[in-house]
């Protein structure tokens, strides 16, 4: 069964598959997987949304009778829980008789979606006269009504205000139709034709997948068909089990914000604390803040979809993705909590909101425990497109007919730098591994908007020894019409969610502005009035006047970024990546006339060094000279001497004695505000700070956490234990 909020549930063993030849499961396996793809292939040819088309914001998947995932796609893997969900809501519903031919729909959070405007069906695959599996397949939806357009609705105070929710309803009736409820669902929605098209591209999706799967129950039998997928799982939780075990046991902690409920602009806090003992892993999220008075709540389905998404992305890379992996995982979390809110809390945005926060924390301590392993530390990477920030357009168009637009473009955020690697620009976030945006002419073509940009915004990488991925930016007016509806709404614009790692900075926050009169006859004039938005200034009205322009975050640097290659440094600067003023008062580099000056250069990181610290420590007892045994990161390593065992800076400085909690031998520096170089905002309540090794000045941890509370140790691990693996740095 699925990743569980209470523990770990195991496939019942009397269903345990027998033998099988080794190359028939192989033709069953990789015939699974593609019909995973060939649902994709049908979705995207029957949908007319550039959602769908262009930017991939969908799911695609098989499960078992159980509800349990057996294959998926590459789309969004925070879906990859909620299908199964809303089966074994099914088969817990007496009223909801499943018969051949039948397909079911729905969106309620309540149930199992994320947020209601990802519609979701899924339909069961009967052979010799059963269910053998399911079908399911889900995608946003520009509009499912709520009080304002694209159903995100900042003001709504319980979930009565928000869109359509369908809880699960039959929709195919052994194979026909029942128009009466399609189009009592398309009728709550301002694009019913679009709602309309995508639910009939559902119902073509689940037909692909029944037909391959009749062919394969018709060539290998439905047994056979049956234990096939039992073993996928067997085989991705052995795999995952086998990596766990390569992965130092320990506690690792991260933690994440998002600021403005819609109504206030309130702080909340996402943390998790993950368990990793043995070959299996515990998540507890009972650290982050109660439920929200607006929108940006998750359910407990929103919770897992986070969890489980994260885990796919982050530790099962080369491992075929399934519910045998999310079986080695037990989520921890009471009723109550952002991420765990309760009937009738409003929950249009979890999915942009605590749904993508959850990732980032829980993707943040994860990379803290790759970090710890010699063998996977190339593989820790930082975070990647900290936010999904929105902007939605609708209206009449040219034609005067009905628009909408779900912008994707946000997806070509920065991605966070690896280990060994400088992050991708615009290579957005790894929940979704095949992120895509619409062509500029692509949603021209589609919607009256005009793009005056859309490039790679300088500076907006986290500064590191490796260089967080540049994000993209746009700007637009509208072209064909004279107004519009626009709603835009993000967090991380007082809030840095793209995390550094190992003394990485995070990247960039959001900026979201509107030039009120500053396009005159189609053309863009100087002058004009910006405005400057908050995280959630709403719904609004655009004319063909205005200008919205907006720069997401990029993604989170490793490494300090004093230890960045010069060369690299000039390579950035020659390429536009950042500016002259970043690169000598943060990266501590100096170029005169396109050329590097390496004596001054030299000269300015000893200086900046120094200024850190003030005067380096010398105390004799503070340092150690044995070599390292393992490490932390690759700047923070363990070592052993008469005294102990010992946390040391690259230096050999000694931060801590007998445990992780380096922090207490640190120098630290507090800021409340940054120098605008770094293009970070911070929230009224958040503070950072950095942490550096006493002797050498070496940035070792930059922290973002609120105002007057420490920075919490973000790893406890047994340094003996460490040690016994053999991870040597």
């Amino acid at each position: 069964m699925s990743m569980s909020p209470s523990g770990v549930v195991s496939v019942d063993a009397a269903c345990a598959a027998p033998a099988m030849n080794a190359v028939t499961f192989e033709v069953i396996r990789n015939r699974l997987v593609a019909i995973a793809e060939e649902m994709r292939i049908a979705l995207q040819s029957v949908s007319g949304s550039p959602t769908v088309t262009e930017a991939s914001d969908f799911f695609t998947g098989l499960f078992r009778p159980d509800g349990s995932v057996v294959s998926m796609g590459f789309q969004v893997s925070f879906q990859a829980p909620v299908s199964g969900t809303v089966i074994r809501h099914i088969n817990d519903s007496p009223h909801l008789k499943v018969r051949e031919g039948d397909m079911f729909i729905g969106n309620d959070p309540f149930i199992g979606a994320l947020h209601q405007n990802d519609v979701q069906m899924i339909g069961p695959i009967h052979a010799g006269g059963r269910v053998i599996a399911w079908a399911g397949v889900q995608a946003h939806q520009t509009d499912v009504g709520g009080m304002d357009f694209a159903s995100w609705c900042p003001k709504a105070k319980n979930v009565f205000q928000e869109g359509i929710r369908i809880p699960c309803v039959k929709l195919l009736d052994r194979g026909e139709l029942r128009e009466d409820v399609l189009e009592m669902i398309t009728t709550a929605s301002r694009l019913p034709d679009a709602l309309g098209l995508d639910i009939r591209a559902f119902i073509a999706t689940i037909n692909v997948a029944r037909e391959r799967i009749a062919d394969l129950a018709s060539r290998y039998g439905a047994d056979l068909l049956e234990q096939a997928m039992l073993r996928m799982m067997d085989s991705s939780e052995a795999r995952m089990r086998a990596r766990l075990r390569e992965l130092p046991d320990g506690v690792y902690r991260g933690t994440d914000y998002l600021e403005h409920d819609g109504h206030t602009n309130t702080l909340y806090r996402i943390a998790v604390e993950i368990t990793k003992h043995g070959d299996s892993l515990t998540l507890d999220y009972s650290g982050s803040s109660p439920q929200a008075p607006g929108f940006i709540n998750a359910t407990r389905a929103g919770l897992m979809g986070g969890a489980c998404g994260s885990i796919l992305s982050t530790l099962a890379w080369d491992i075929q993705w399934n519910e045998g992996i999310l079986r080695t995982a037990a989520v921890v979390a009471p009723d109550g909590l952002i991420c765990t809110a309760q009937f009738p809390a409003p929950v249009g945005s979890a999915t942009v909101e605590t749904i993508w926060v959850v990732s980032n924390a829980t993707m943040l301590a994860l990379n803290r425990m790759l970090a710890a392993s010699p063998h996977y530390r190339h593989r820790a990477q930082t975070i990647s497109d900290g936010c999904m920030a929105t902007f939605n357009l609708g209206g009449i168009n040219q034609f005067g007919e009905p628009f909408g637009l779900h912008l994707m473009d946000p997806l070509a955020a920065g991605s966070g730098a690896w280990a060994t690697r400088d992050g991708v620009d615009a290579g957005g976030p790894i929940t979704s591994p095949v992120p895509t945006v619409a062509d500029v002419e692509r949603n021209e073509q589609v919607s009256p908007l005009f793009y005056l940009h859309r490039r790679l915004a300088p500076d907006s990488g986290g500064a590191g020894r490796f260089r967080g991925g540049l994000t993209a930016e746009v700007a637009l007016t509208l072209g064909g019409i004279e107004r519009a509806e626009a709603l835009v709404m993000t967090h991380g614009a007082e809030v840095p969610n793209t995390m550094g790692l190992a003394g990485g900075w995070p990247g960039s926050t959001v900026v979201q502005r509107m030039g009120h009169d500053a396009i005159l006859e189609g053309r863009p004039q100087p002058g004009g009035r910006w405005e400057v938005f908050g995280p959630k200034p709403g719904l609004m009205e655009m004319t063909n006047r205005d200008i919205f322009s907006v720069t997401w975050q990029g993604g989170g640097g490793w490494g300090d970024p004093l230890e960045r290659d010069a060369q690299s440094v000039l390579h950035d600067l020659e390429r536009g990546a950042i500016t002259t003023h970043v690169a000598s008062v943060i990266y501590g580099v100096l170029v005169r006339d396109g050329v590097l000056s390496v004596e001054e250069t030299r000269r300015l990181r000893a200086a900046l060094l120094r200024q850190r610290v003030g005067e380096f420590t010398t105390d004799p007892a503070r340092f150690l000279t044995a070599r390292p045994l393992a490490a932390l990161t690759d700047s923070l390593f363990v070592a052993r001497d008469a005294r102990g065992l010992h946390v040391v800076s690259r230096a050999g400085c000694i931060l801590s004695t007998g445990h992780s909690r380096w922090r207490e031998g640190a120098v630290a520096r507090a800021w409340e505000k940054l120098p605008p170089e770094y293009c970070i905002r911070l929230h009224e309540r958040l503070a950072i700070t950095t942490w550096y090794c006493p002797a050498s000045g070496s940035l070792l941890a930059v922290d973002v956490h609120e105002r007057g509370q420490r920075a919490a140790d973000d790893v406890l691990i047994d340094l003996a234990d460490l040690e016994r693996m053999g991870n040597t740095a």
